[in-house]
C-alpha cells in the first residue's frame, strides 16, 4: 500500500511537472490557443524570476517594505501557475495573470511613495496589455490599455499634487531610486523585447508548420484530382467540383467501341484469382495507355469487356477515325501477347457511331457512364462478331469508308435490332495498299440504316 502511494504521489508530481512545461496545452487546441497559452506562462516565469531578483537586491539595499512588495508579486504569480496547472482553466489563469500585472505595479507604487521614489514601478503595469494584446487578441486588449492609461495618469496627477509633501524617514533612499529607475528601464524593455521575440518566433513556427501542412495538401489535392481525373473527364470533373447540379448532356453524335476478349472466361477456370487479376491489369492498362494517346476517353471495364467513347469534347476533330485507329492497335499488340500458359490473346470489337446521353451516375462511388441506342448497338455488335476482328456499324462506315480499309459488308440478326449490316475494319487505306480493291463502290447519298 505503502509503495502504491508513493508511485501515485510521484505519478501527480510528474503530471503536475509536465503540465506546467507544457503550459497544459491539451492536444484539441488550435496552433494559436497553444501559442497564447505557451506565451503566458512564459512571460508569468519571466516575472517570477525578475522578481526573485529584485527581492535579493532590495533586500540587500532597500528597506523591508520594497523587499516584500517583489515577494508578495512572486507568490501570486506562482500561486496562479500552480493553480492553472492542477485544474487548467486558461481563461480564469489569464485574466487572473492579466490582472496581477496590471493592478500590481500601481499598488506597489502607491506603498513606496511618488514616482520618483518608486523608480517608475508602473511601468510594469505595461506587461498587462501587451500580453493582452498577445494572448487575448487586439478587440480583448483595447480595455486593458485603457486601465493601464488611466492608473498611470491617476497617479502622475496625484504624484504632482502631492510634490512638496516631505518624503517619511523609511522612505527609499535617492541612489536606490535612481538604480531601480534603471533597472526597471532595462528590465521592462527586456521583458517586453523577450515576450515579442518569443511570440515571433512561435509564430514562424507555426507558419512553417503551416506552410508544410499547405504543401502536403496541395500534394493531396493533386493526388486527389488525379484519382478523379482517373474515374471522370476532365470537363465532367470540374463541373463536379464547381457545382452540384446533376450532370447529364445529350450528344448528337459519339462513337462507342467495345472490346471483349475471347474466350477470357475459359482461360481463367486453370488460373488463379491472381493470376487472373493480373493478366487483366496486364491487358486493360495497356488499353488505358493507349485511350489516352489517341486523345479518346476510357468510359468502364465490365468484367474482360472494355468500353470506349469518343466525341464526348471538343478534343478530337474526327474522333470517329481515332476509334478506328484505337481498334487496330489494340488488335495488332493483342497479336504479340498470350496468357502465363501460352494461350494466344484475341478480342472482338464492335464501334457504333450515333446519339447518346452521357452523364455522372450516383452520389456515392459514382461512375461517368454513357446511354442510348449507339451504345446498345456498339455492345451487341461485340458479342455477335468472329474472334480477331473489329466491326464497324453502317454509320462509322459511311465516316470512313475513304480512310479505311473494309471488307464487303456482312448482315447479322441482333437482339431487339433485327438484321444489321456491320463492316469488317482490316485498316488505314495508305497502311493497306494491297487491299485498296477491297473499297465498296456505295454512293456517298446511301442510307445504311437498320433494317427491321
Amino acid at each position: 500500500m505503502l509503495e502504491l502511494t508513493k508511485l501515485s504521489m510521484q505519478f501527480d508530481h510528474t503530471t503536475f511537472m509536465h503540465r506546467l512545461r507544457t503550459a497544459y496545452v491539451e492536444p484539441g487546441d488550435s496552433d494559436e490557443l497553444r501559442l497564447r497559452k505557451s506565451l503566458l506562462v512564459f512571460v508569468s516565469s519571466l516575472v517570477c524570476v525578475a522578481a526573485g531578483v529584485w527581492l535579493l537586491i532590495y533586500w540587500a539595499v532597500g528597506p523591508r517594505l520594497s523587499a516584500s512588495l517583489p515577494l508578495c508579486l512572486q507568490l501570486v504569480v506562482a500561486t496562479n501557475l500552480i493553480v492553472y496547472a492542477r485544474w487548467g482553466h486558461f481563461n480564469t489563469f489569464r485574466q487572473a495573470q492579466l490582472s496581477i500585472l496590471l493592478f500590481f505595479p500601481f499598488i506597489a507604487q502607491w506603498a513606496l511613495g511618488d514616482f520618483i521614489t518608486a523608480s517608475g514601478l508602473i511601468l510594469w503595469g505595461m506587461l498587462a496589455p501587451i500580453c493582452a494584446l498577445l494572448c487575448s487578441g487586439l478587440r480583448e486588449s483595447v480595455p486593458w490599455f485603457g486601465i493601464y492609461l488611466i492608473l498611470a495618469l491617476t497617479t502622475g496627477i496625484s504624484d504632482s499634487l502631492q510634490t512638496d509633501v516631505v518624503m517619511a524617514a523609511d522612505s527609499v533612499p535617492r541612489r536606490v531610486s535612481v538604480l531601480f529607475f534603471v533597472l526597471n528601464f532595462a528590465t521592462i524593455s527586456t521583458l517586453i523585447y523577450l515576450l515579442l521575440h518569443y511570440a515571433l518566433r512561435e509564430k514562424d513556427r507555426i507558419q512553417s508548420m503551416l506552410g508544410d501542412a499547405h504543401l502536403k495538401l496541395e500534394k493531396e489535392q493533386i493526388r486527389s484530382e488525379q484519382l478523379l481525373l482517373n474515374v471522370l473527364p476532365a470537363s465532367v470533373a470540374t463541373r463536379l467540383k464547381n457545382s452540384d447540379d446533376i450532370v447529364a448532356d445529350g450528344f448528337p453524335e459519339v462513337t462507342i467501341m467495345f472490346a471483349d476478349i475471347v474466350s477470357f472466361t475459359e482461360m481463367a477456370v486453370g488460373m488463379s484469382p491472381v493470376k487472373v487479376f493480373a493478366l487483366l491489369n496486364h491487358i486493360f492498362g495497356k488499353f488505358d495507355d493507349l485511350v489516352e494517346e489517341y486523345g479518346l476517353e476510357k468510359i468502364k471495364t465490365i468484367g474482360d469487356a472494355y468500353m470506349v467513347a469518343g466525341g464526348l469534347d471538343a478534343r478530337l476533330e474526327d474522333p470517329c477515325a481515332a476509334m478506328a485507329d484505337l481498334a487496330l492497335a489494340m488488335t495488332r499488340w493483342l497479336e504479340e501477347e498470350e496468357t502465363p500458359d501460352g494461350q494466344p490473346l484475341r478480342v472482338r470489337i464492335g464501334i457504333s457511331t450515333g446519339p447518346a446521353v452521357a452523364g455522372v451516375v450516383g452520389r456515392k462511388k459514382f461512375m461517368y457512364d454513357v446511354w442510348g441506342d449507339t451504345v446498345n448497338l456498339a455492345s451487341r455488335i461485340t458479342s455477335e462478331v468472329p474472334p480477331g476482328t473489329i466491326q464497324c456499324d453502317a454509320k462509322t462506315f459511311s465516316h470512313l469508308k475513304y480512310r479505311f480499309v473494309f471488307e464487303d459488308p456482312v448482315t447479322l440478326r441482333l437482339k431487339g435490332k433485327g438484321m444489321v449490316s456491320v463492316w469488317h475494319l482490316l485498316g488505314r487505306a495508305k497502311d493497306n495498299p494491297t487491299t485498296l480493291s477491297k473499297l465498296p463502290s456505295y454512293p456517298l447519298d446511301l442510307d445504311f440504316s437498320t433494317e427491321e
